[in-house]
């Protein structure tokens, strides 16, 4: 009965566009790997990344040569890389992040097919690709999951404990709780994200819309209560599942949020856990799957919520422990007033930093048909 359950539960779950909006192809110039279908900039790179389980998986990078920090972004439902990359670049500008987005399994033109436990692999190749061939370091990294993609989003947060921060849009406490009002957790259940949550280490924003039919509200509130390090959450009043983009507070409070990270340096507690250590913050609902080391041994794996845990120095021996990201936020301008321009990029973003501009872009994507959660079967 569990094996079905948990069956069901996954099929409820994933919906890649068919057909993919894109194509992949090579450059004849360049002879790199680009897509077809989609109007790629020169910063854009596209790259197919092998994971551990087997898949290829398509991953788009976008540099912004003002950023200090940046983003790894899971999307949400019914969609792919292809429909999703307008929007990757104005965050990018707007944000001054560098982005990376990816494709799950058997989304867009990744091969394999969507599982819970492949897209913690994909989510990993992401991440292990940001270290490797961009050079970026766990602590000036951000990662955001929307809708689906809070699940890989938390699971892999909750064994990075040095990472900067986390952004969860419209997520789930898990897989189950969206169809049915469990209490408590069942071993066949997916996407854990209210047992995963205590043990993310750093600051967590937290954005949901009011009136969500398809992933009620109460789930954000519920993952923010749990937060070990929380942040001004923003409930957007009337906001839907799939249209928070079009509000002007969504890119306002992204803003601020990314302007009180970027002034704050991480803030390191807990102990140091054994990386050899077995992952045991999550269990698979796959029993064929052995209980998995971390993807680089440098990682700390398990995060313990022993209550008596000491104070651990930081592993940057020049940086000082900060204050709370909220408190440092009091202190800071207001993101409405105008930012001073320290080069090109930012007199470039001045020039395009209209939310009206920002809204109609979103709703060109044509990104409000995601319908997550919902059985095959009802799909017209």
């Amino acid at each position: 009965m569990g094996a079905v359950t948990s069956s069901m539960a996954a099929k409820f779950a994933f919906f890649p566009p068919n057909p993919p909006s894109y194509s992949l192809g090579v450059d004849e110039v360049t002879w790199k790997q680009t897509m077809i279908g989609v109007a790629l900039r020169e910063n854009v790179d596209v790259l197919k990344l092998c994971t551990k389980r087997g898949n290829s998986i398509v991953a788009m990078y976008i540099r912004n040569p003002s950023a200090s920090l940046t983003m790894l972004y899971s999307h949400g439902n019914a969609a792919d890389l292809g429909q999703m990359y307008e929007m990757f670049s104005e965050l990018s500008i707007h944000l001054r992040v560098n982005l990376m987005g990816y494709d799950y399994s058997g989304y867009g033109q990744s091969s394999g097919k969507p599982s819970e436990q492949n897209t913690y692999a994909d989510i990993e190749a992401a991440y292990k690709c940001l270290l490797d061939k961009y050079g970026a370091r766990e602590e000036d990294i951000i990662l955001y999951g929307q809708s689906v993609g809070s699940g890989p989003t938390t699971d892999l947060a909750s064994r990075l404990p040095n990472l900067r921060a986390v952004i969860l849009h419209s997520p789930i406490l898990s897989g189950l709780r969206v169809m049915y009002p469990v209490k408590r957790t069942y071993w066949f259940d997916i996407y854990k994200n209210i047992d995963k949550i205590p043990s993310v280490n750093c600051p967590v924003l937290i954005i949901h819309g009011t009136a969500d039919d398809v992933v009620d509200c109460s789930h954000g509130k519920q993952l923010w209560e749990r937060c070990k390090e929380k942040y001004e959450p923003l409930w957007i009043k009337g906001g839907h599942h799939c249209d928070l983009e079009f509000y002007p507070q969504y890119i306002k409070h992204l803003k601020k949020f990314i302007g009180a990270i970027e002034k704050s340096p991480r803030q390191r507690n807990g102990p140091v856990p054994n990386p050899d250590q077995p992952d045991k913050s999550r269990n698979s609902r796959d029993f064929r799957e052995k209980p998995r080391a971390s993807m680089d041994q440098r990682e700390n794996l398990v995060r313990s919520n022993d209550h008596g845990e000491k104070h651990r120095a930081s592993t940057d021996c020049k940086e000082k422990p900060r204050a709370s990201t909220d408190k440092r936020e009091k202190s800071r301008k207001s993101v409405d007033r105008p930012e001073k321009a320290n080069n090109g990029m930012d007199q470039h973003e001045k020039a395009r930093n209209s939310i009206d501009r920002f809204g109609d872009m979103v709703r060109s994507v044509g990104l409000c048909n995601i319908h997550c959660f919902k059985p095959a079967a009802t799909q017209a």
